[in-house]
């Protein structure tokens, strides 16, 4: 059973290219099938936040792999929460399940319709140039604001007591099955009104990190760029 006093609305940052927040798209998801709850979709840079120094920033580049889908994303945000929803689970899939290139026009295109939305929207979010603006906004906010290094990031809106703080999780390689999903929502609702706690961590043994491989094959095997990481504060 879901918490009494647990948020109703949280904000969920993302970077279509990360695995792991993809995993805790599927498991949020699952939770607000089961309470109802509102979520915002907010976009992070993992390409910004790992840029190497000297490289170009991603709005400085022609394609970038995380940056334009979530350009896209913006603009279908300006029109409907739920078309910004749509397209992240799309892309997320096509990727991390698949092992299918979202960033790449045409299949993102096809996409866009299989979600049904606007097909359009590929090239109108990137003849707008404020489509920019919308993602650096998104992603400068959870830097400085909420001390983001990565994602997912959840911010719960309507916490009170104590006010809304941001979590970084809950990392979870895979997603609960979902008749599980409202018991891991009451963890980390709970770990969030300790305003000094700030780190639970598992260590991953090598027969984790194999399993984890194995579930991130799609992803291992068909992106396009190196992990960069940089060391979290």
């Amino acid at each position: 059973m879901p918490d009494a006093a647990a948020p109703t609305r949280i904000e969920f940052f993302f970077d279509p290219m990360c695995p792991f927040a993809y995993q805790t798209s599927v498991w949020i998801r699952d939770v607000r099938s089961e309470i109802g709850l509102d979520i915002t979709w907010r976009f992070f840079s993992l390409e910004e936040v790992n840029r190497p120094e000297g490289k170009k920033h991603p709005w400085e580049r022609e394609l970038s792999y995380g940056w334009t889908p979530m350009r896209v994303a913006a603009w279908l945000r300006r029109h409907n929460m739920d078309w910004c929803d749509a397209f992240y689970e799309a892309c997320g899939k096509a990727l991390h399940i698949d092992g299918r290139r979202f960033y790449d026009r045409d299949v993102a295109r096809e996409l866009l319709r299989g979600a049904g939305l606007p097909e359009s929207a590929w090239d109108e979010a990137l003849q707008d140039e404020s489509t920019h603006d919308d993602v650096k906004h998104d992603h400068d906010e959870a830097v400085s604001a909420h001390g983001g290094f990565g994602v997912p990031i959840i911010i719960f809106q309507d916490a009170v007591d104590p006010p809304a703080r941001a979590v970084f999780g809950p990392v979870v390689a895979p997603a609960p099955p979902r008749e599980r999903a409202v018991e891991l929502w009451n963890i980390v609702t709970g770990y969030a009104r300790f305003p000094d706690l700030y780190e639970i961590k598992t260590p991953k043994t090598n027969k984790d990190l194999s399993a984890i491989g194995t579930l991130f094959r799609p992803y291992l095997e068909n992106r396009e760029w190196p992990t960069i990481q940089k060391p979290a504060p």
